[in-house]
């Protein structure tokens, strides 16, 4: 019986993969379209998350009204819709196409220190498309990049994701693996990519900074190993200018991490992930929940 109901949940994921990969061949236009009626479909009529969005928007903003968080919550589902339809058109987004939606900006220093021969860590949030920023990062430099990302629970789907992520170059690395992937990668130089924003399991939660008005978990892993292996750290703020477009600014915020002390560039990482969020609340992942540990 287990093994006839592991086989029929093989040919259900296989199913739905074929199905993503048959949508992602339409224009993004037509799937814009989609993502208007899933919009429609999460916000009004299942109503997805809505209390864990409304709730992590009020401890955010405390000074705001409720209906400026009504209005964000209904612009972050608006956004949600159209992040998930633009993931779904990753298996088919040629190289150009990519290209052209995804522009980068202050990567010179970035591109310096590579060609010198020296490694760097770049981290993000799960803010905008992080997805395609990350997928385009790997065509905007020569040398390799390895996408730090946690493992999904289902195989078959697992393994989906690492192709369409790793399309134009990529290395996806499981977080439990970093380590590993940082010896096997220590004679050239690369840029390790992290977008260090998720909460850590209750076990884990130990490190603590200031975020959007209230103390939040952080895994301090980029720091560790920043600090361990003196590699620069550089933002990356990502910014939605129109639908179907984003803009990547490089910013170094620690080129001597040895001289930082504990936990300040977590810190870093966090207050410049809290800038984007100020300026344009609705591109963060807000059905998260992201304060779910607080300090005992």
């Amino acid at each position: 019986m287990n093994r006839l109901k592991l086989m029929m949940n093989r040919g259900l994921a296989y199913l739905a993969i074929s199905l993503l990969y048959l949508l992602s061949l339409l224009p993004l236009p037509v799937l814009y379209f989609f993502a208007r009626l899933a919009y429609y479909l999460l916000y009004y009529l299942i109503s997805y998350r809505k209390k864990t969005v409304r709730s992590n928007l009020k401890r955010a903003f405390p000074e705001k009204p409720q209906a400026e968080i009504i209005r964000i919550e209904r612009r972050f589902y608006s956004f949600l819709a159209d992040l998930v339809f633009e993931i779904i058109k990753m298996p088919s987004l040629s190289k150009a196409e990519l290209q052209r939606r995804v522009s980068f900006s202050n990567t010179e220093g970035l591109k310096v220190l590579l060609d010198s021969g020296r490694s760097a860590l770049a981290c993000t949030g799960h803010y905008g498309n992080w997805e395609w920023a990350t997928l385009a990062m790997g065509t905007e430099i020569r040398q390799k990049l390895l996408a730090i990302y946690k493992p999904l629970s289902q195989p078959e789907f697992d393994n989906f994701f690492l192709k369409i992520r790793s399309r134009f170059g990529n290395v996806l690395v499981p977080m439990r693996q970093t380590l590993r992937a940082l010896a096997a990668y220590r004679q050239e130089p690369t840029l390790f990519a992290f977008a260090g924003d998720q909460s850590p399991v209750r076990e884990e939660a130990r490190y603590w900074v200031p975020f959007l008005h209230q103390p939040t978990a952080a895994l301090p892993g980029i720091e560790k190993i920043a600090r361990q292996t003196d590699r620069p750290v550089f933002y990356f703020t990502i910014r939605r200018p129109r639908r179907g477009f984003y803009e990547v600014h490089c910013e170094p915020i620690c080129l001597e991490p040895k001289q930082t002390l504990d936990m300040e560039l977590t810190r870093m990482h966090f207050a410049c992930l809290e800038q984007c969020i100020n300026e344009h609340p609705e591109f963060w992942l807000w059905s998260h929940n992201r304060w779910k540990h607080q300090p005992a």
